[in-house]
């Protein structure tokens, strides 16, 4: 492996961690459950929202047809309308605990990644570890690829 040491004697590698990412099993497991939990809570969602739906739909009939009062009318139709905040307190919830799951689960996962880079870095005497894959590098010596050397960190 080729390392790029400047003339001040710093020494550079990069490293493209979406691609790293993509080969951690770990990780497709997660972003699985992740994507699970987001059609749980989908799935949830549209079931609350079909409801009132047919709510909404079984009040315009009985409205239409004079079964109802108007003071029962609009008992009726407050009940609605704090359902429907109900789903939107719901949706808002839903896309926190989204958001929890989703460091819950790949929070240890990037830090997993870290450790290792620091080791490499550590290692190897880098001073600098860009991520290519975020675009923090608009050039790199193939050579100061420190890829494989993270990879085998994590036992990939």
């Amino acid at each position: 492996m080729m390392t790029y040491l400047p003339l001040n004697g710093q020494k550079f590698g990069y490293i493209n961690t979406q691609l790293l990412i993509e080969e951690i099993p770990e990780v497709q497991e997660a972003n699985s459950n992740i994507e699970t939990f987001r059609n749980q809570l989908q799935k949830k969602g549209k079931e609350m929202l079909l409801s009132l739906q047919e709510k909404a739909k079984e009040l315009e009939q009985k409205q239409a047809q004079g079964d109802i009062s108007p003071k029962q009318l609009d008992i009726e139709a407050q009940k609605l309308k704090e359902e429907e905040q109900t789903i939107l307190l719901f949706e808002q919830e839903s896309q926190s605990k989204l958001l929890k799951k989703s460091e819950d689960l790949l929070k240890p996962l990037r830090d997993k990644i870290q450790n290792a880079i620091d080791e490499v870095a550590k290692e190897d005497n880098y001073d600098y570890i860009f991520d290519y894959g975020a675009g923090f590098v608009l050039y790199a010596e193939e050579g100061t690829d420190v890829s494989a050397k993270v990879k085998a960190k994590l036992k990939l």
